[in-house]
């Protein structure tokens, strides 16, 4: 990008300024690097969300296919602000089979075919794919020795003609034998006749998806709006690349997430980004109001002093938003690197670099820039030039009538939104938290001159202690404020955002392992990466010493509207294969009304905080969506405590089995002698209850690493942001060091008031951050886990030590190069 600015007074004093004191706009030019940095690594992860595709493999040979939309669209709002909004479905939702032969009946249908997959095991408890024999019409797949698939039959990549085998189905177990071999080396799938695998699907009358081959010379698009209009509106129907999110669901759901990433956590990072640049650039250009002053004394008009300012803001901030975008490119880089290695993103989704998202940081850096010098220019360029001098001497004590009022009322919204935090439950409680932490640092940025003279009142009281150094630092903060305030905002953000975001796992993290601890009290455990065999559960109960064995299988259901507004809400849910008996003897939920006894299909029983949420209680009937977007409402047969860290919403197997694409067993729950162990193992890995629930939580390290980086990415950059002003503060203060030392203060004396005064700033933005952190956590803890948020003291201590050292680094190493 390249600026052309006509020569002029204004501008060639602000190239005078830029050239001869380059010091003055260095820490203006890190901040703004810094915000174009964060604002480039979302937006390019906002813009892959947005066009991520990869080309189809399965569906490569049929132009057109049809699936079930995977999402459930509901709306928002009212009028004009009416929106449509979606969520993913848990399971992959499936078309009726009747709707093939509506699709073979469009006119440029030469066939339509169903597909079906179903996850199997073969003998080895091995995981293979089996899919319907008539699905090789787009694949092309053929034998290469022996036969295609008839009935009891079936075609593997490997094995012998003849030989018989038997794989493990959702719809039970059942023996084959291998009729033709394909002979793909690599690749673990299995075909079976047609007939065979409707009936073991575990889906009856259900299809995955439809693929429609063309009669020669039909367009693509001319026969997908005829197979769109002979379904009628009952599929979806994919062409092109769209193709591939019906191959793999995975696809979607990165897209979704990298969309959120990108877009909310973007937004709130960006919006922090730019919120501390336009400070540090005001903070720049307020350190320079004795030139202005200056200039104005000599008859500069106010149009020539904002012209000047705004001179600035174009000759660093293009520079700055160019050069920011190079690590924002290697921070989406990285991020999008450490999802994928966690499973997040499929392997064949690429990072988009695109030119927007790049254009779109540096010009945000640019209006940035100009919007806030425009803004603190305002009174410099106005008052008289004799007023000005004045003022330039000593920090104006009056506070603004602009920034009072707002950050007053963004100080009593935040009271309003911690309010009603506290008042709600759930997501919604956690939303409106989002909303204290804001306000109260918006709150604290405008109401910052006020702020730190409190702060100065306060801690100033043990300075004066101190000795002179002390009484001089106390009353240096107490007479510049503004100054202080600038010092203080920054580590407020960075205190508060990072405590926000890591002690809201570790609370979760602590009532979740407490609940799991407390709630499984089975003596064995018996779990496997491949899922358990679907008759673990007989073959448990039958083994001798095994006193009761049940098979939960985990998964989760979509309640359309819990609690205020109509947003749906996605609860954790397990399926019980057993009774509700034997579950209370290996699981303890924490009953507080109702009975497990009477778990019946048709039943259910959730969690206390569900059905506060939601309004229902034991004998009601709970509307919701099960994984695969099925409308159902079960009787509430009881409410339990303890949903956070075993299940909010418990079911009999029976009514989830036909709605999961795998309905086996992820767990075996048993009370057995400790002989039974060994017996056990031939299911899968066998452990005690405390073991299972270590196992448990690693599932949610994905979840801990998100909250990780997003504290560190928003922390880091308000703790630069915090340094890079402490910096400016104690360079633009060289003049009044130099006084000290001309009336007799030693260089130890000076060295003593600066580090006393990083003391009082370290302070007071910890006690601040951590006041706003624990407003923002006790109401959202409250409404998540009913419990006092977990602050563990070691990591706590970490982030108040490790802001304090910074503190004191970045005054002390520059007020030692301004004293040589």
């Amino acid at each position: 990008m390249f600026i052309f600015i006509r020569d002029s007074p204004p501008n060639r004093l602000a190239r005078a300024a830029i050239r001869f004191k380059p010091s003055a706009f260095a820490g203006t030019f890190i901040a703004l690097l810094m915000a174009a940095m964060i604002v480039s690594a979302c937006g390019l992860l906002l813009a892959t969300g947005i066009t991520a595709s990869v080309p189809p493999q399965r569906y490569a040979s049929a132009p057109v296919v049809a699936a079930a939309d995977q999402s459930f669209h509901y709306t928002t709002g009212s009028g004009e602000d009416r929106d449509t909004e979606s969520v993913a479905y848990p399971d992959r939702a499936r078309l009726d089979d009747s709707l093939v032969a509506k699709a073979a009946s469009a006119p440029g249908a030469a066939q339509a075919v169903a597909d079906l997959a179903l996850p199997v095991r073969t003998d080895n408890n091995t995981p293979a794919t089996a899919h319907n024999w008539a699905s090789t019409a787009f694949t092309g797949t053929k034998p290469a020795t022996g036969t295609a698939p008839g009935p009891g039959e079936a075609v593997t990549t490997t094995g012998t003609v003849g030989e018989r085998i038997t794989l493990d189905t959702p719809g039970g177990k059942r023996e084959f034998r291998i009729s033709g071999t394909t002979g793909a080396l690599g690749s673990n799938e299995i075909w079976l006749y047609d007939a065979d695998a409707r009936a073991l699907s575990g889906h009856p009358g259900k299809v995955d998806a439809i693929a429609v081959l063309p009669k020669p010379g039909t367009p693509t698009a001319t026969l997908a709006a005829q197979v769109k209009q002979a379904l009628g509106g009952q599929a979806q129907v994919r062409t092109g690349d769209d193709r591939a999110t019906v191959e793999d669901s995975g696809l979607a759901k990165a897209k979704e997430m990298l969309t959120g990433l990108g877009g909310s956590f973007g937004g709130v990072a960006a919006m922090v980004a730019v919120f501390t640049a336009a400070g540090t650039v005001a903070l720049s250009v307020g350190q320079r109001r004795r030139e202005y002053a200056l200039l104005r004394a000599i008859g500069a008009t106010p149009r020539q002093i904002r012209r000047t300012i705004a001179t600035e803001a174009l000759l660093v901030a293009p520079l700055a938003g160019v050069l920011g975008c190079l690590p924002g490119v290697a921070l989406a880089t990285w991020w999008f690197g450490q999802l994928r290695d966690k499973g997040a993103i499929p392997d064949a989704v690429d990072l988009a670099i695109t030119p927007l998202p790049l254009l779109v940081a540096v010009a945000t850096t640019v209006l940035t820039a100009l919007c806030a010098g425009a803004a603190a220019a305002r009174r410099p360029s106005k008052i008289k030039p004799g007023q000005a001098l004045a003022e330039s001497a000593a920090e104006r004590l009056r506070p603004g009538w602009i920034r009072t009022p707002l950050g007053i009322a963004s100080l009593v919204g935040g009271c309003v939104f911690a309010g009603v935090a506290a008042s709600e439950t759930g997501e919604n409680a956690a939303n409106a938290a989002l909303g204290v932490v804001m306000l109260f640092m918006l709150a604290v940025a405008l109401l910052g001159p006020l702020v730190a003279r409190a702060c100065a009142a306060v801690f100033g009281l043990p300075l004066r202690a101190a000795g002179a150094p002390g009484s001089l630092a106390a009353a240096n903060s107490r007479t510049n404020a503004c100054r202080l305030a600038s010092a203080i905002t920054p580590i407020v953000l960075a205190m508060a955002f990072s405590s926000v975001l890591v002690f809201m796992h570790t609370s979760e993290e602590r009532a979740t392992e407490d609940q799991q601890r407390a709630g499984i009290t089975a003596n064995q455990v018996v779990t496997a990466p491949a899922g358990l065999p679907s008759d673990a559960v007989a073959r448990a109960a039958a083994t001798p010493g095994v006193d009761t064995a049940v098979g939960l299988t985990r998964t989760a259901v979509l309640i359309p509207k819990a609690g205020a507004g109509s947003t749906p809400r996605d609860a954790s849910a397990q399926g019980v294969t057993g009774t509700g008996a034997d579950l209370a003897k290996v699981q303890d939920l924490g009953i507080r009304t109702g009975s497990l006894a009477s778990l019946a299909p048709g039943t259910a029983a959730i969690d206390a905080s569900l059905a506060d949420a939601t309004g229902v209680r034991a004998g009601d009937r709970l509307p919701l969506l099960l994984p695969d977007g099925t409308k159902a409402a079960p009787k509430i047969i009881a409410t339990y405590d303890r949903g956070l860290g075993l299940a909010q919403v418990t079911f009999p197997q029976a009514d989830l089995r036909t709605h999961l694409t795998s309905p086996t067993p992820t767990a075996l729950l048993t009370r057995a002698a400790p002989a039974a162990a060994t017996p056990l193992a031939a299911l899968g890995h066998v452990t005690d209850a405390a073991g299972y629930a270590t196992a448990r939580s690693l599932d949610r390290e994905v979840n801990a690493w998100a909250n990780t980086v997003m504290a560190a990415v928003l922390g880091g950059f308000a703790a630069v942001a915090a340094v890079n002003t402490l910096v400016m503060t104690v360079f633009d203060r060289r003049r009044e060091l130099g006084t000290l030392r001309l009336i007799g203060t030693t260089r130890r004396q000076v060295l003593k008031m600066i580090r006393w005064e990083a003391l009082l700033v370290v302070a007071a933005g910890v006690v601040i951050g951590s006041a706003i952190a624990l407003a923002t956590l006790v109401p959202m803890m409250n409404g998540l886990t009913g419990r006092a948020p977990y602050i563990p003291p070691l990591l706590y201590g970490s982030f108040a030590g490790g802001i304090l050292v910074l503190g004191l680094a970045a005054t002390a190493l520059p007020a030692r190069a301004a004293l040589k």
